[in-house]
């Protein structure tokens, strides 16, 4: 095995050039001549031993390892006429596509890796054309803004809406109006300034890459900045209706996992809501369950006002953790999906599942139009699996059809399927987002990226009406740091990825010492 290293290094040093490179051949010869054949070696000796199904013995592993192998070998074989040949032409190839340049003027980058990201709409922001009637301080709060920014990137704003870039935006809004409090007195602004404000921030953040369609993403309109149909916006008039020392001790620093449950911050926050309501001309009646639409709405407008109180005396970066951690517990509480017509999944699934193919059939193709709609936090994907359990027990159907069909959490979320292989099952990775959301990530090479958690390959639960949780403080299911494989669907972890990682750099560290 190892030895099919050695001698292939051997019967190629003749053709190299440079003693590094000898080295690094070697090794990664060595190293894949171990990786290839092993597995085939052990294969009976761990056939007893393995339920689950292993990544590494999968045919798109083997295929990797014997197509860089292979590269290996080949490069063994290349003379340095044969490099100096290749480069010549790739540079011909690049220079056909480029624009011809005069011989003073800077070189076009010759490795794609070099060449600037298409995925980079930070580097060259645009001038926003602003209406100059906005009173909002965009700059002191340029932070904020490329955050949001980029949390709401054009490309994954209807993607990401529900859980990172509409919270985002509304407390950039809140944050924007608590902070203009400083100098203006009032915590919210007038009819006449909203639509311009809201407008400037549109340009100011589509400027830097976001969508240019947040409003509508978002529902955000005029009405955000204002007041509403809250009576106070006043600064003095609000501290002296409100227990103003108890409210920023309660909330200037929450802990996101206990707020949810506990909800000290957001006690306080309705009570100050509730007596700012209080102070109307025309007090409406609040008597229990008698409370009026009208009522709820004009507190729900203070909630606004008070949070911008709250924005006003911390600095942006701890409003931004506060007003986030609160809309958490808000949106892990609700399945985001929208659930459309069930009854061919009935028609497939109900009266004791007769065809079992036809039913999960049905299952998939309902599933594959859930994952189309957006990404969803683990808690969030546990609510959807109860509420479409739920549905379709309307519809009788009794049993698991869940476990039947392999449906996991991940089937509830958006997915990534590999279909190279036509005769390999396709591995699927679903993204589920933590239930504490962190902000996405801007790098000018990579693009956006975001964290994603690796809990995807969780058997989604069968609801059941004795077992359904009373709130999302009760929850009782664990999501375990990394699934385990079973016997239908294939782990995630991969063995030697550091070994591999190791060949790879070394291979590319060849193929520059050769130019």
């Amino acid at each position: 095995m190892p030895c099919l290293g050695f001698l292939l290094s051997f019967l190629t040093f003749p053709h190299f050039y440079n003693s590094l490179t000898v080295i690094l051949i070697s090794f990664q010869l060595w190293v894949f001549g171990f990786l290839v054949l092993q597995p085939y070696f052990l294969s009976r000796e761990k056939e007893d031993m393995s339920a689950g199904v292993s990544f590494k013995h999968s045919f798109s592993m083997l295929m990797l390892q014997l197509f860089m192998f292979f590269a290996c070998y080949h490069e063994c074989l290349s003379s340095p006429l044969d490099h100096l040949k290749g480069y010549m032409l790739t540079e011909r190839g690049v220079d056909a596509f480029s624009p011809e340049v005069t011989p003073s003027a800077a070189p076009q980058p010759f490795l794609a890796l070099l060449a600037p990201s298409p995925l980079s709409p930070f580097t060259n922001s645009t001038v926003p054309k602003l209406s100059g009637l906005c009173i909002l301080n965009f700059t002191a709060a340029q932070s904020l803004i490329s955050m949001t920014s980029i949390d709401c990137w054009a490309a994954f704003a209807p993607l990401l809406a529900n859980v990172i870039c509409c919270p985002q935006l509304h407390a950039t809004l809140v944050i924007l109006v608590g902070q203009s409090s400083k100098e203006t007195g009032l915590l919210a602004l007038n009819r006449t300034l909203a639509k311009p404000c809201l407008s400037d921030i549109e340009q100011v953040l589509a400027g830097q890459g976001a969508g240019d369609n947040l409003k509508q993403i978002c529902s955000i309109h005029p009405s955000n900045l204002t007041e509403a149909s809250c009576p106070v916006k006043d600064v003095d008039e609000f501290e002296n209706t409100v227990d103003s020392s108890e409210l920023l001790a309660s909330c200037e620093k929450i802990d996101p996992m206990k707020e949810c449950c506990d909800q000290v911050c957001q006690g306080a926050i309705s009570e100050a809501a509730t007596k700012l309501a209080l102070k109307a001309s025309d007090p409406l009646s609040m008597d229990g369950p008698h409370v009026l639409p009208e009522h709820s709405t004009r507190v729900n407008d203070c909630i606004t006002v008070v949070l911008r109180w709250l924005a006003s005396k911390l600095d942006s970066y701890h409003a931004k953790e506060v007003l986030r951690g609160l809309t958490n517990c808000n949106v892990n509480k609700v399945c985001p999906l929208v659930f459309s017509n069930m009854r061919h999944v009935a028609n497939s699934c109900g009266n004791g599942i007769s065809n079992r193919t036809a039913c999960c059939d049905a299952m998939d193709s309902y599933v594959s139009h859930l994952q189309k709609q957006t990404l969803v936090t683990n808690l969030q994907a546990l609510d959807c699996a109860t509420s479409l359990g739920l549905k379709l027990q309307k519809y009788n159907i009794t049993k698991d059809v869940y476990s039947l069909c392999h449906i996991s959490l991940k089937d509830f979320s958006l997915q990534v399927t590999d279909n190279m292989y036509e005769s390999v099952a396709s591995q699927r990775s679903g993204c589920l987002l933590p239930s504490l959301p962190s902000d996405a990530t801007f790098d000018k090479f990579s693009g956006i990226s975001f964290i994603c958690d690796l809990n995807d390959n969780i058997p989604a639960p069968w609801p059941s009406l004795s077992l359904l949780p009373s709130s999302s403080c009760n929850k009782t299911v664990r999501i375990p740091a990394l699934p385990a494989a079973t016997n239908a669907q294939s782990g995630l972890y991969i063995e030697y990825v550091a070994v591999y990682l190791l060949i790879a750099s070394s291979m590319v560290i060849m193929m520059l010492l050769q130019f």
